[in-house]
């Protein structure tokens, strides 16, 4: 009876082993696959979520997978923290073991990444100073344009999802002390810009954006995401 009670814990332990080298040899590959396709600077990191993993493997079905990315660039604009969810993913076991992702599809792809203010400045119209969250807004300082004159002031300005990027529109327009006061019609049509942003990876397309301390926070979402699609 020992000897049986042995064997299956020995089994029991060859099991979870087995089941954790197949799961880090399919994160990686499914890294490789992303990191190719963008190519990324380094692989980022992937994490299969559930346990175990070999089940979901045999039914060639995933509830999650995590894509940790960091830092991705395009059009001239970096953005940090860069992380991807995948959900109800279907990816046959045996593409997996031959190093094949090309059939891998999901559900829903969410991304979510922050994009720095000094980059959202590196778009804005000539004048602009600093870009910063506050309790009143997000906040543009700087020296602006107002028919021939430089007037220095700080603009509230909201941010939204278009088809185009990160539309910036000012809302109000508070002069410096001792200033001119600033029309802000004026300054809809010179302080209004886009930050050409529309996707972030997989396809994922702009949903909300939200301020924050360190750059604007974006939420990006796709829908029905092949893999094979990819750039």
């Amino acid at each position: 009876m020992r000897a049986l009670v042995t064997l299956i814990v020995l089994l029991g332990i060859g099991a979870v082993i087995g089941d954790r080298v197949a799961v880090v040899m399919a994160q990686n590959e499914i890294g490789r696959k992303i990191a190719a396709d963008y190519s990324l600077p380094q692989q980022p990191r992937v994490t299969i979520g559930g346990i175990p993993f070999l089940t979901q493997a045999a039914d060639g079905k995933y509830h999650d997978i995590g894509i940790r990315v960091g830092d991705w660039s395009e059009q001239n604009l970096t953005v940090h923290d860069l992380d991807v969810q995948l959900t109800d993913v279907s990816a046959p076991l045996a593409d997996l073991v031959h190093n094949r992702t090309s059939n891998l599809v999901a559900a829903t792809a969410t991304a979510t990444a922050v994009v720095p203010y000094d980059a959202v400045k590196g778009f804005a119209p000539s004048g602009v100073e600093s870009i910063s969250n506050s309790p009143d807004g997000l906040r543009v300082t700087g020296t602006f344009s107002v028919e021939g004159l430089s007037v220095p002031g700080t603009v509230v300005v909201t941010v939204a999802p278009t088809a185009d990027g990160i539309e910036v529109t000012p809302v109000s327009v508070q002069a410096a002390a001792g200033g001119p006061a600033i029309p802000l019609a004026l300054l809809r049509q010179t302080l209004a810009f886009t930050v050409p942003l529309q996707r972030l990876p997989l396809g994922a397309r702009l949903t909300a954006i939200q301020p924050g301390p360190d750059g604007l926070h974006v939420t990006a979402a796709a829908q029905n995401v092949h893999f094979s699609d990819l750039q």
